[in-house]
């Protein structure tokens, strides 16, 4: 049995919370910079270079890409030969806390929904575990910005929906987010499970790699599919024209009822941020 200090966790979760919101992973920095070398319309493409050129400036000058630094979203892989040393759901709230003021990051989060009052520290997190074989803790933070989350939805469709009302779900999210999800958007769809696990898939599919695609040949397709109908949907960089309106589709499947076909669509704008560290 492996014995790991809780304060390690917190010191890493307050460094991640800090690097997530200052520079985008590199699979997500070159598909922006590659769209904006692809772009033939001259607005969307002058869009694009400014979104470089803010990711450039975030990182040399250490301040956030965006000024919505998100509600931070952990995935959190617990070995079961690990044994933590201290509540690990503390320690991690903890590296919140010290992450968003020490880096100066914007607290969003209020206590209760309808009360409204600030906690002044962004806590609490979102922790989704998971317990796996080994001895490591693998942490992986999300931080999402309520842009984008707010244009999200939901569907239970019926299984004889098929692919086309898969089709139909993700394109219609995307089409009513429009400008106000702050595209070119990353779209990360779950299919399968429940209620709520087509929920978490969807937002998990937004933290692989977006060169990554889906190992399943069919939902490769669908994935390829969505891809190329968004991007001829007009809506463009700021919403205002252009074919780079997604940088990519993303899909994660789970087993679901008989009965069933859920399907969470999440969406992201440019600012795709997740880092992970394995402890």
């Amino acid at each position: 049995m492996r014995e790991l200090d809780a304060v390690v966790v917190t010191e890493a979760v307050k460094e991640m919370c800090i690097e997530a919101n200052l520079k985008l992973a590199k699979d997500v920095e070159d598909r922006i910079e590659n769209s904006c070398n692809t772009e033939k319309s001259r607005l969307a493409k002058k869009i694009l270079g400014q979104l470089v050129q803010n990711m450039q400036i975030a990182k040399e000058r250490c301040i956030p890409i965006c000024q919505d630094t998100g509600m931070a979203v952990f995935f959190v892989k617990v070995g079961q030969d690990l044994h933590i040393n201290g509540n690990l759901t503390d320690a991690i709230n903890e590296g919140v806390r010290r992450g968003y003021a020490e880096g100066y990051l914007r607290k969003s989060v209020v206590g209760d929904p309808i009360l409204r009052v600030n906690t002044k520290d962004n806590t609490p997190a979102i922790i989704h575990y998971d317990i796996v074989d080994g001895e490591d803790l693998e942490i992986l933070i999300a931080p999402k910005g309520f842009g984008s989350e707010n244009m999200s939805k939901i569907f239970m469709l019926k299984p004889a929906d098929g692919i086309e009302g898969i089709k139909e779900a993700v394109l219609s999210t995307v089409k009513e987010a429009g400008p106000n999800a702050c595209p070119p958007f990353v779209v990360g769809v779950g299919i399968g499970g429940d209620f709520e696990l087509a929920a978490k898939l969807s937002k998990k599919a937004l933290t692989r790699n977006l060169d990554e695609r889906s190992s399943l040949d069919h939902i490769k397709k669908l994935e390829d599919d969505l891809l190329n109908e968004i991007n001829k949907s007009g809506i463009g960089p700021a919403g205002l024209g252009g074919s780079t309106t997604a940088l990519a589709v993303n899909i994660e499947t789970y087993a679901t009822h008989i009965a069933g076909m859920p399907v969470a669509v999440n969406m992201c704008c440019h600012v795709d941020r997740h880092v992970k560290r394995v402890l």
